[in-house]
């Protein structure tokens, strides 16, 4: 039987869609989602079953922002074939793109014993939460919001991707809010730090899907719960991205901070209790 059911793979596609690009942690909401359900979060099916529906929150940012995206990788290919081309910023912003995922490649496969075991814990990811919330906080508070997507440069993309490190190590962190927090620490506006984390945060999403798509099937995790999962991840999230950007073109990062130190007491309550096994 599959670890996980078509129902839960509905809740948790839903779950997965609403908070992948949010700055309130994916992971760490999958996994409190998980246990609320009783579904073992350090099993390897469920682990597996996390990692490849991320790819339908994937799969929604290269359909909204498809436009841009071509445009992106045209002037790529174009700078590949001409010197001339290689001085606009499209082309290098690619290569940025493609250099700034290549630490939390290695961090991630080096690291993949811990991420799956002892940090895979609820403890964890409620204490990121908290954690997470006070950095986003003080980079909302630091930054001076004062430059545009085309002001982005090398040394941003670089650590803007490499933030994406303390989402993997530390469920609960946020991948989102890691880069969105360094973005702004850059003195990028809200706009440009959140377009960057979508951009930066392609690559590695779907690489992690497809790197987790042979073992997730090979545990357990079932072909049907993995497509309705996906496909549900793929719809909420579109959604989700359309009213993240009009979001914070108006408003600081404030309610997110709340919002995830309440979720973070919750579950460290949860937990205390013995309601939630960690």
């Amino acid at each position: 039987m599959s670890a996980i059911s078509v129902g839960q793979a509905v809740v948790l596609g839903a779950v997965e869609g609403v908070t992948e690009f949010l700055p309130v942690s994916s992971t760490g909401h999958l996994k409190i989602t998980e246990g609320l359900m009783n579904i073992p979060v350090d099993d390897d099916a469920v682990v597996g079953f996390s990692a490849v529906i991320q790819v339908g929150a994937i799969a929604a940012v290269l359909v909204y922002f498809r436009k841009d995206i071509v445009r992106i990788v045209s002037a790529w290919f174009r700078g590949l074939r001409d010197r001339e081309e290689r001085h606009h910023h499209d082309y290098r912003f690619a290569w940025w793109v493609i250099y700034a995922t290549i630490p939390i490649v290695v961090v991630g496969l080096a690291a993949k014993p811990l991420i799956e075991g002892p940090l895979a814990s609820l403890w964890v990811v409620a204490g990121s939460l908290i954690v997470g919330s006070g950095v986003m906080w003080a980079a909302d508070q630091m930054g001076r919001h004062k430059r545009g997507e085309d002001d982005t440069s090398f040394k941003d993309a670089m650590l803007v991707g490499s933030s994406q490190i303390l989402a993997l190590l530390f469920p609960g962190f946020s991948r989102s809010g890691a880069t969105m927090s360094t973005a702004l620490i850059l003195d990028l506006d809200r706009v440009a730090a959140t377009r960057l984390s979508f951009f930066l945060g392609i690559p590695a999403l779907t690489g992690a899907g497809i790197y987790e798509l042979k073992d997730a099937l090979g545990t357990g995790a079932g072909a049907a719960p993995l497509a309705v999962g996906t496909a549900v991840s793929f719809v909420v999230a579109y959604a989700s991205i359309a009213w993240l950007l009009k979001f914070v073109a108006k408003h600081s990062f404030n309610a997110f901070v709340v919002y995830r130190i309440v979720v973070g007491l919750a579950l460290f309550g949860l937990l205390a209790s013995g309601v939630l096994d960690s």
